[in-house]
C-alpha cells in the first residue's frame, strides 16, 4: 500500500533531484565558461564534467541528511525550503573545500556560485511543485494513508477534526476501536467498529498503513497491552496523548539516559545561541532607532514641555523576564495624577485624563520611544509581549490559564499581538494566546516578520488611545 509507494516515490524524487543538480550544473558552466571566452582554457572542459562525479552524489546525501526524503504529508512549506537552503550552503562550502583540498585553485568561483543559485531556486520549485500536485491527488482520495484508531478519547475526536479540514494530507480513518461505546457511535462519519478485544482480528483482516492509539487518561492501564498487540503486528504505530487540557501546547521530549522526559513547553529563547542572538539584534536595532528617530523624540518633548505641566518622561513599574520588576519609561500623555488613582485605571477611549498632545503620541505610538533605552538596558526586547503593572499581572494570573508564560522572555516594545489587532482596550486571552503563539515560535524570521508589520501598519492604531 502507501509504504510500496512512499518507497518509488523516494526512488523517483532521488531521480529528479539528481537530474536537476546535473541540468543546474551545465546551466552554470555554460553562462559561466562557455559564453566567457576569456575562461575557455583555463581548465579543460572535461575537470569541470569530472566535478560532477562526486558532486551528484554529494548533493544527494546532504538532502537526505538534512531529511528532504522523509513523508511530505503534513510538513510545512518553509521548513522544506530551510532544509533546501542549509543542504545547498553547505554543499557549496565543502564544494570550495574541496577544490582547495586538490589544489584546482584555477576551478571558477564564478560557475560554483551560479550552480548553486540555480540548484536551490530549481529544487525549491520543484519541491512546491511536487507538494501542488500530492495535495490536489489527495484532496480527491488518491495516494491516501489508510489509518486505524484505538480508542475514543477526546484526542481521537481532535485528531479526526485535524485530518477532516485537512485532506491535502491525504488520511483515511476506518474506524475506531473502543470499549466504552458501542458500535452504533459515530463521529463525523467515523464509526466505532468495535472493541479493543478484536485489535489483532481486525488488524489481521485489513492492510493499515499506520495505527494511532487515541485512549483517554482513565484507560491507559490498557496501553502496555495495546502497544503490544500493534507491535507485534508490524504495523507503524503512533500514540496521540490525550493531555491538550493539562499540557495545552506543544511539549518536547528528552531523553535522560534512556529515560523519555516530556517538557511542557518548548520556548526557543532558553537556548543560549538564540538568547544571545535576539541580544545583538536588540542592541543594534536600538541604537539604530535611537539615532533615526532622535528628532522626533526632541519634537515630542518639545510639545509635552509647551503644553502641559509635568516631567517629560513618565515612569511605571512593569513586570518582566522571569516576573522580576522594573521601570518602563514613556513619553507623559496624560496630566500628572495621583499614584493611587493611576495605579487602578485601564487607559479607555475619550479618557479626560490624556492630553490633546498625548492622544497624537499614543495614537503613532510615539510615546512608546523612550523604551529603546528599556531595551539597551536589557530589561526589554525589541520584540516580545507586552509588560504589565503588578497588579494586573495578579489579576490576570488567576483568571487567565497560561498568563504567566509571558514572562519567561523578556517583554517587548511590540509584539505579536499588537501586529494582529490586539492592542490597548482589547480581548486579554486573546492577547495571550498571541503571545505564546510567539514564545513558542520564535525565530529571528519572525522577529523581522514582526517589525515589518509594525512599521507597515503597528504605529497607527485604532485600539491606541
Amino acid at each position: 500500500m502507501i509504504k510500496d509507494n512512499q518507497r518509488y516515490f523516494n526512488r523517483l524524487q532521488v531521480l529528479i533531484d539528481a537530474l536537476i543538480i546535473m541540468v543546474s550544473y551545465m546551466l552554470a558552466w555554460f553562462l559561466q565558461i562557455k559564453l566567457r571566452s576569456r575562461n575557455v582554457g583555463v581548465l579543460p572542459v572535461e575537470t569541470y564534467m569530472l566535478a560532477l562525479l562526486p558532486l551528484v552524489p554529494g548533493m544527494l546525501l546532504l538532502y537526505s541528511a538534512v531529511q528532504l526524503y522523509s513523508p511530505k504529508r503534513v510538513s510545512g512549506r518553509r521548513r522544506e525550503l530551510w532544509k533546501i537552503i542549509k543542504a545547498n550552503g553547505l554543499g557549496l562550502i565543502l564544494f570550495l573545500a574541496a577544490a582547495m583540498l586538490v589544489k584546482q585553485l584555477d576551478f571558477s568561483r564564478g560557475l560554483v556560485f551560479t550552480f548553486f543559485g540555480f540548484n536551490l531556486v530549481a529544487e525549491s520549485v520543484e519541491r512546491m511543485v511536487i507538494r501542488l500536485v500530492l495535495h490536489r491527488l489527495r484532496s480527491r482520495g488518491m495516494n491516501q494513508k489508510h489509518i486505524l484508531l484505538v480508542g475514543y478519547g477526546r484526542s481521537a475526536k481532535e485528531y479526526i477534526d485535524r485530518i477532516i479540514e485537512n485532506p491535502q494530507w491525504g488520511y483515511h480513518i476506518h474506524g475506531i476501536l473502543d470499549d466504552n461505546v458501542d458500535c452504533s457511535t459515530t463521529y463525523k462519519n467515523i464509526h466505532v467498529i468495535g472493541s479493543t478485544d478484536e485489535l489483532t482480528e481486525i488488524l489481521e483482516a485489513n492492510q493499515f498503513d499506520e495505527i494511532a492509539i487515541t485512549l483517554g487518561l482513565n484507560e491507559y492501564d490498557k496501553l502496555e497491552h495495546i502497544v503490544a498487540l500493534c507491535e507485534k503486528s508490524g504495523v507503524h504505530t503512533k500514540f496521540i496523548p490525550d493531555y491538550s487540557n493539562i499540557i495545552p501546547t506543544k511539549p518536547y521530549t528528552e531523553d535522560l539516559m534512556g529515560l523519555p522526559v516530556i517538557n511542557i513547553r518548548y520556548v526557543p529563547l532558553s537556548n543560549t545561541f538564540s538568547m544571545l542572538a535576539k541580544r545583538v539584534f536588540d542592541i543594534a536595532g536600538a541604537s539604530v532607532s535611537l539615532v533615526l528617530f532622535s528628532p522626533v523624540m526632541l519634537m515630542a518633548a518639545c510639545l509635552i514641555k509647551l503644553t502641559s505641566p509635568g516631567p517629560l518622561i513618565y515612569k511605571q513599574e512593569r513586570v518582566g523576564l522571569h516576573n522580576q520588576p522594573f521601570v518602563m519609561y514613556k513619553f507623559r500623555s496624560m496630566g500628572v495624577q495621583k499614584p493611587s488613582s493611576e495605579k487602578t485605571q485601564w487607559t479607555v477611549k475619550n479618557d479626560p485624563r490624556v492630553t490633546p498632545v498625548g492622544k497624537f503620541l499614543r495614537k503613532t505610538s510615539i510615546d512608546e520611544l523612550p523604551q529603546l533605552i528599556n531595551v539597551l538596558k536589557g530589561e526589554m526586547s525589541l520584540i516580545g509581549p507586552r509588560p504589565e503593572r503588578p497588579q494586573f499581572v495578579e489579576k490576570f494570573r488567576e483568571e487567565i490559564p497560561r498568563y504567566m508564560v509571558k514572562h519567561q522572555v523578556r517583554p517587548g516594545m511590540t509584539g505579536w499581538a499588537q501586529v494582529n489587532g490586539f492592542r490597548g482596550d482589547t480581548s486579554i486571552r486573546k492577547r495571550i494566546d498571541c503571545d505564546l503563539y510567539y514564545i513558542e515560535n520564535w525565530t529571528m524570521g519572525l522577529d523581522i516578520k514582526i517589525l515589518f508589520l509594525t512599521v507597515y501598519k503597528g504605529f497607527i492604531n485604532k485600539n491606541a488611545y
